[in-house]
């Protein structure tokens, strides 16, 4: 675990070097997908800050003997999690017509599917690290941070939405975003690991 801990802080040292570098060279690009990943950051957070209770894979064991997802997934944290990052899309489509435009996030349905696709690709992730034999709250380098990013930015790429740089720009960002994230959450309790 340590290796993997300290593969972890390797990775995110090299992001926290190269983002300034990053805003200089492609600060108008940092500015447009802003508005791509707030409602995928939001549907992340909010279904790890109000989860509980009863797991979407109802404690079931997969052909494996191993459980499907684990108790961190929940109905609750899965509901409340797509509906934030939902408002977040509705609020940028509604009051910034101008970078929705900008963003070529013209397109309702897209708002929508940017949080359930994030919040697929996080239930993805913990799906792969219990077929792998990994625990609740064990750290897997990467996967645990960019699991809710590459599902919804790999739709976008498809769509011709994004380019190929502006995903690695945001997988450099999240990586940044989401330690400092998780060591807040974990000094507030609200995440049992700061990971």
């Amino acid at each position: 675990m340590n290796g993997l801990i300290s593969s972890a802080d390797f990775f995110v040292n090299i992001a926290a070097i190269s983002i300034p570098f990053i805003g200089i060279i492609y600060g108008s690009q940092i500015i447009r997908i802003l508005f791509i990943i707030l409602p995928i950051y939001v549907s992340n957070a909010c279904a790890m800050l109000l989860g509980g209770k009863t797991p979407i894979d109802f404690n079931k064991k997969f052909f494996d003997g191993r459980s499907i997802l684990g108790q961190g997934k929940t109905f609750k944290g899965t509901i409340f999690g797509i509906i934030a990052g939902i408002i977040i899309g509705f609020i940028i489509w509604t009051q910034f017509p101008a970078e929705i435009i900008y963003t070529k996030l013209n397109n309702s349905t897209l708002i929508l599917m940017l949080p359930l696709l994030a919040i697929f690709g996080d239930i993805l992730g913990s799906f792969i690290k219990r077929r792998l034999g990994i625990e609740r709250g064990r750290p897997v380098l990467l996967l645990d941070q960019l699991d809710f990013v590459i599902v919804p930015m790999a739709y976008l790429w498809l769509l011709k939405i994004v380019s190929f740089t502006e995903i690695l720009i945001v997988l450099v960002v999240t990586l940044i975003v989401h330690r400092i994230a998780n060591f807040v959450a974990f000094k507030f309790k609200l995440k049992r690991v700061p990971w």
